[in-house]
Formats: C-alpha cells, structure tokens, sequence
C-alpha cells in the first residue's frame, strides 16, 4: 500500500528531466560557492584525529587506488574516498548550513560526486547540475519533517544527506527515472545518524557514510539492483519508520522553480550555527573592550540553541563545537573564534573554565535560529546589551565570494604554508568551462 502522492517517482522524474539550461545562473553560482566552502573544510578537517583513524581502518580493507582523499598523498577506493571526504569536511562542524532544517548539504553530496568523477568521465557542468539536484533533494525531503525530526535526535544532515548524495550520483551516471528511484530507496534503508553523536568524532561517521552509501545506492540502481516503489511514504517507508507526519507540499511546492541551494548558509566561526549569531554579538563587544573584566553573561536565543549547545561542562575540543558557554567565553579570552579556539588546548586553559561558568542560556521563542541577544555584566556593574538579528554568513547576511576564498586560503594556508590554493580556487569559479571535474580533487592534494 502506498501513500499517495507518490513522491519519490515524483523527485525521480524532476532529477532525471532537468537540464543544465533549467538552472538560474545565480544557482549555479552559489553552487560554485558550495564548493569553495567545501574544500576550506575538508582541508581543514583532512589531517585530524579522527580523519587519521578512519583512514587507517578503511585502507586495511581497500585494495584500490581510485581516488583522492582530500589533502592527503593516499589514494583508496572511490566509496571510501566519498567517506573520508565527508567526514573531513564535517569534523570542524564548519561546513555550511540550510538553516530551515540545518542540513550540512554539501558534505553528504560533493564528495559522492568528487569520487565518481574519478573513474568515470565528468564535465564540471554536469557536477554542478548534480550537486544543485542533490541539494534540493535532501533539503525537500527534510523540509517536510522539519523541525521535529532534528528534535527527536535524528542527525538530518546523515539521514537525509544520503538521499541528496543518490540523487547527484543517480544524475551523473544518467540513471532513468525508474533507476532513480531505486536508487533512493536504497538510500533509505540507510538513512541513519543520531544527534547523541554531536561533539563526539562518532558524528562525522554517518555524515561519511551518508556520502558514500549515497554513492553506493547509485552505482547499485545502475546495475538494476531494485529498491521499494515508494521509499519516503510507502507503508512502512521513511517517513513512516521515522515516525514523522510530513508536509508533503514542502517535497513538490515550486520544484524546478525554487532551488533550495540559495538558502545555504556558510560558517564564519567551526561550530554550531546556532552559536553564530551569538558569537557575532561577543566579538564585535569585545573589541572594544579587551580588557574588561566579565561578571556574568547572559545569552538568549531560539530554543535550539539552548537545546543543542547548552553545555557547560566540556572537556575536549570535538564537544566544545556545541558548547555555547565555550564558544562565548573562548571568544571574550581571545577575542577570536577560530580553530584555534575549539581545540583541547583551548578548552583546559584556566581562564576560559572560568569564563565558562559565568554564561547563562535562556530560551525565546521569538528569536530565530539566526538571532539572538547577549547580556554583559562587567567587573563594575555595568551591563552591555548586544543583538544580533541576523548571523554573519547566513542566507540573509552573507560571506562574500571574497569572504569564502579567505576561508578556503586560510585553511590551506593551516594544511600547507606552501600549498598554492589560487589554481583551486579559479578551476571552481571557471567549473563550467571545464570538460573535467576530478581535476578539482587533484588540485587539493599534495605534490609527492
């Protein structure tokens, strides 16, 4: 029995119908952007612990040498490369945002289709289509169950991520719609990933897997390996198992017209987005008062934000990414919020404890998740009160293309001070002259 109507025969023939000449060019640009982002990440993230670790249990498995892992000399497998790329590029939890679900879309999907573009033939127009596809799925298909599934503790950009990453493989292997429906569905049956993970490297392990199933689901359809007729809202489909009633209006509304990749929000700050506005408010106050004692902070803001990043007591780097007490008081020690301050080192240094534990959190509903107002008590009983109405970097106040090549030149610059990143970054801007799109990945690797 199946719900009707059938959605995912519905994505399937959009996904397989649209053509380049479908895409706005200011699309395609931010598509473009998607990308810078993406490799400031993932070369950011390349050489962490958890990145090492992964990388050396999956080679002890993988006899090939197709692709690039991001940053590094080594090659493996495409699945496994489509899998340490994702975890690469979200292990900072700097990677970008559709703030409506907070879906990180580009790491499930770019590397998915970075992989395959290593053992078969990709023009960077056709990436560009099916990174621009891939986006607007996962994005629709989460849209639908939004916020409620995030709430429940699924980690949405995993579990919806792997549908997103189907359908851009799905689109550049050419599958045809019945193809690309079971290629969903496989994806389905693989949808996992827990917010109980968050600040943990176990995080970044379904979002690599989201890209790499993703992929996996693809290749699979392509070789008539059958998934359900109707995976989202079939009987006992996802949206049924995840035990959520979805607004199917949110799948099909302006599908073809409206794509969701515009709403991509990019990160200033490695943490959690609902922190940004917050640490906005804090930097901007503290530049003017270096050295001020701090009595006392208060912090208000979307629910979330307290029910995400309320974590006072952390104790290692990974965590301090959804600590706003952390994030706060980093930002009033240093007065910078960078990788630097998210580390180990920063979490156990003896002012930031302090610091800590003067940050109160309180939740209004009438902010949203890219809002909010900080409250400053300083040693002589003035308070400062600061507001953010709209996150640096969020859809609505955005990093420039300016600001994302900083980004991806500052965190090249941390990789390899002598990694020359300007080839990268004009081979993305011009990807729709190019007839290659792996050339991307080899331009983000080291020269032996």
């Amino acid at each position: 029995m199946l719900h009707k109507p059938p959605v995912t025969q519905i994505l399937a023939r959009f996904i397989a119908a649209t053509r380049w000449d479908d895409i706005p060019q200011q699309v395609r640009h931010q598509a473009k952007r998607s990308l810078i982002n993406f490799f400031a990440v993932a070369l950011a993230g390349c050489r962490t612990q958890p990145v090492e670790i992964a990388l050396r249990s999956l080679a002890e498995f993988s006899g090939g040498k197709q692709a690039a892992v991001i940053g590094r000399n080594e090659r493996i497998d495409a699945l496994s490369a489509a899998f340490l790329n994702a975890a690469s590029a979200n292990v900072h939890d700097f990677c970008d945002t559709h703030l409506r679900t907070v879906i990180h879309p580009t790491a499930p999907v770019a590397p998915a289709l970075l992989a395959l573009a290593e053992f078969r033939q990709v023009s960077g127009k056709d990436a560009l289509l099916a990174l621009v596809l891939g986006n607007d799925i996962q994005a629709r298909i989460g849209l639908a169950i939004s916020p409620q599934h995030y709430n429940k503790g699924w980690h949405i950009t995993s579990t919806c991520g792997v549908f997103g990453a189907a359908a851009a493989a799905g689109k550049l292997l050419g599958l045809g719609e019945g193809a690309l429906v079971s290629a969903l569905g496989i994806a389905s049956t693989q949808s996992s990933g827990l917010c109980e993970c968050l600040g943990m490297p176990a995080k970044s392990v379904s979002v690599g897997n989201a890209a790499r199933n993703g992929l996996w689901s693809a290749l699979l359809a392509e070789k008539d390996f059958d998934g359900p007729a109707e995976p989202l809202t079939g009987r006992q489909g996802f949206y049924s198992a995840m035990g959520d009633t979805p607004d199917l209006s949110s799948i099909t509304d302006r599908l073809g017209e409206d794509f969701e990749i515009m709403a991509t929000s990019y990160k200033p700050y490695p943490c959690g987005f609902v922190i940004h506005p917050v640490l906005d408010c804090v930097l901007e106050w503290r530049r003017e008062h270096s050295a001020t004692q701090v009595t006392r902070v208060v912090v208000r803001g979307n629910p979330l934000l307290a029910h995400r990043t309320d974590r006072p007591d952390v104790s290692t780097g990974r965590e301090s990414q959804v600590s706003v007490q952390h994030a706060v008081a980093a930002a009033l020690v240093f007065g910078a919020a960078g990788l630097e301050q998210f580390t180990d080192a920063c979490v156990g240094d003896p002012r930031v404890q302090t610091l800590r534990n003067k940050v109160e959190v309180l939740r209004d509903e009438a902010f949203s998740t890219i809002a909010a107002s900080v409250e400053i008590t300083t040693g002589d009983g003035k308070t400062h009160p600061l507001t953010q109405a709209a996150a640096r970097g969020s859809d609505v106040n955005p990093m420039s293309d300016r600001d994302l090549e900083r980004k991806l030149r500052t965190a090249a610059a941390g990789w390899n001070e002598e990694y020359d990143v300007k080839p990268l970054i004009d081979a993305i801007w011009w990807l729709d002259e190019s007839a290659d799109f792996s050339r991307l990945a080899a331009l983000a690797v080291p020269r032996a």
